[in-house]
């Protein structure tokens, strides 16, 4: 149901530095605790300088038997014309190791030859300075445009990766190194409902196609998809072999029901009305249920926050009638 970590695939985008700047722009209103935190400071030291002064520190000083080394990800920012971004601006950047790197046979050699590195190295800054102390459990937006999920149930987390040292801050931001790459969304919203089996969004893909609506979900646009199962079609007299029969207008109305602008994470939904492309749903959050103005009701019962390129999905078991 999630894209893989080890397949990384390239994904340009002419509007990606366009994208950058706008991103920049936001903040970020997130708060959290990580178990290790650096106290050294790096005031007069940029970003990728201060990187090269963390493993002069551990190989002069010993801190640690781990040693964290940065050489892939300093080669890989210069290959990418990143790094003079990353020491100029106001930045959080999730550092991983060279370790992390060569868990995926990655080094400072071949590292401009991974495909879609200009992006995944994105996926790693967020637009503005975050300490280990303003995190929160939740969905943190990135320079990508997807965003990260942290967890601290258990030290802290960055999507599959711990941070194993926080709050280096230097002149122009903070480093949290985390021991494992982080990998963005590389489908978009049409792609991963094709993708999840067996083939549990037919439907719901040939009602886009009948409608044209699949552009919309195949387009840049971000969008949130409260995404009804086959057997939700079905409980409402829909299936693969009817659904190419209906009324335009109609299943127009209630796919526009589903869909919600930006993306929309299950830690960013609150009780009450919930606006979608076509009216409101009412959202229940002490048993996740949503009850639509036609008087149907759903559940979200998962997966939740599977991230595309272009949005958010969240799977429902009954289809919501507007």
């Amino acid at each position: 149901y999630y894209i893989m970590k080890n397949m990384i695939t390239f994904s340009k985008s002419s509007n990606l530095f366009k994208s950058l700047a706008l991103i920049f722009l936001l903040m970020l209103s997130v708060s959290c605790s990580t178990e290790e935190t650096d106290t050294y400071q790096d005031p007069e030291l940029t970003i990728i300088e201060s990187l090269s002064k963390i493993e002069a520190e551990y190989d002069n000083n010993g801190r640690s038997n781990n040693k964290p080394k940065f050489k892939t990800l300093k080669v890989a920012l210069a290959k990418t014309g990143l790094a003079g971004v990353v020491s100029s601006n106001r930045f959080t950047i999730f550092a991983p190791t060279d370790e992390a790197f060569a868990a995926y046979d990655i080094n400072h050699q071949n590292v401009d030859e991974v495909e879609g590195l200009t992006d995944i190295l994105l996926y790693h800054v967020l637009g503005n300075i975050v300490f280990r102390s303003d995190l929160s459990n939740g969905f943190v937006p990135t320079l990508n445009g997807a965003a990260v999920e942290v967890n601290l149930d258990e030290g802290v987390k960055i999507n599959t990766s711990n941070v194993i040292l926080a709050d280096r801050e230097t002149r122009n931001g903070v480093i949290h190194v985390i021991d494992d790459i982080l990998f963005p969304p590389s489908s978009n919203i049409a792609e991963i409902a094709q993708s999840f089996a067996p083939d549990e969004f037919t439907v719901l893909v040939k009602a886009l196609q009948l409608t044209g609506l699949i552009n919309a979900v195949i387009g840049d646009d971000q969008l949130t998809v409260f995404a009804p199962t086959n057997s939700a079609f079905n409980n409402i007299g829909l299936n693969d072999s009817n659904i190419m029969d209906q009324d335009i207008a109609f299943i127009s109305d209630v796919l526009l029901y589903h869909v919600v602008p930006g993306r929309v994470y299950s830690s960013d939904l609150s009780l009450g009305d919930v606006t979608t492309l076509n009216g409101t749903f009412q959202l229940d959050l002490s048993n996740f249920t949503i009850t639509g103005n036609g008087g149907s009701v759903s559940t979200l019962v998962g997966p939740l926050n599977v991230q595309a390129t272009n949005g958010v999905i969240h799977v429902i078991n009954e289809v919501i009638l507007p």
